[in-house]
């Protein structure tokens, strides 16, 4: 099935772990004309799911749906491609969710560790994502793009300033940089956050995205100075 999508880098977490539950998950639902779009709504319940639980405090139900949220995540892709239903609609409605479950998911987590803490590692998760996302598409010189579309224009609205922000600052990114950022995706992040959650200690995911966030930084900043 052609269901890989082309990246510059190689995402451990993705490909080893998540890839080929999810490849199976896209094989299932392709004969049955499942829509693409369908999956995506059923990894943000999950999320939304997750959310709820962690809110409540059943951090272990909530690190489970993380996961399922993920291979979700993994398999509304695949599918897309495998059956040639790559469509903006489905690339929006996915980034869109993704910022807004995590937003949720967060939220709930306010409740037992903070809203301030909450808060900055859902500000350090975004910031970790953005540049996932940015150094490998400025290192294949693609330019941002969204389209006049509902959807895309709420793309622009929440994505447009991280994409424009973060041409900015990164110039030229290397291979490592592209390869450390390619490992610092939302898969891996959620696996961490859930394993931090079944834990019983979500503060230290926050910790983990900071780190994150500094390598990232370490990384750009030597670009940078190189001529």
């Amino acid at each position: 099935m052609p269901d890989r999508k082309q990246r510059g880098g190689f995402d451990l977490v993705c490909e080893l772990l998540f890839r080929p539950p999810a490849h199976l998950v896209a094989r299932a639902l392709a004969p049955l004309r499942v829509s693409p779009p369908l999956v995506v709504v059923a990894g943000a319940a999950a999320g939304f799911a997750a959310a709820f639980e962690a809110g409540g405090h059943a951090f272990l139900a909530a690190a489970l749906l993380l996961q399922l949220k993920t291979l979700l995540d993994n398999a509304d892709g695949q599918l897309a491609r495998a059956t040639r239903r790559v469509t903006d609609f489905g690339r929006y409605l996915d980034s869109e969710s993704d910022l807004v479950v995590n937003a949720a998911v967060f939220a709930g987590l306010g409740i037992s560790i903070g809203p301030w803490i909450a808060l900055a590692g859902f500000a350090l998760l975004t910031a970790v994502l953005s540049l996932n996302f940015n150094v490998e598409r400025i290192s294949r010189g693609a330019p941002a793009s969204c389209d006049r579309s509902p959807l895309g224009r709420a793309y622009g609205v929440l994505y447009g300033w991280q994409d424009r922000l973060a041409e900015r600052i990164v110039r030229r990114p290397s291979r490592t940089t592209v390869l450390v950022a390619s490992n610092f995706g939302l898969s891996p992040q959620l696996l961490v956050l859930g394993i931090c959650l079944a834990l019983g200690e979500p503060r230290a995911d926050v910790a983990v995205a900071a780190a994150c966030l500094a390598v990232l930084s370490v990384l750009i900043a030597i670009d940078r100075r190189k001529p």
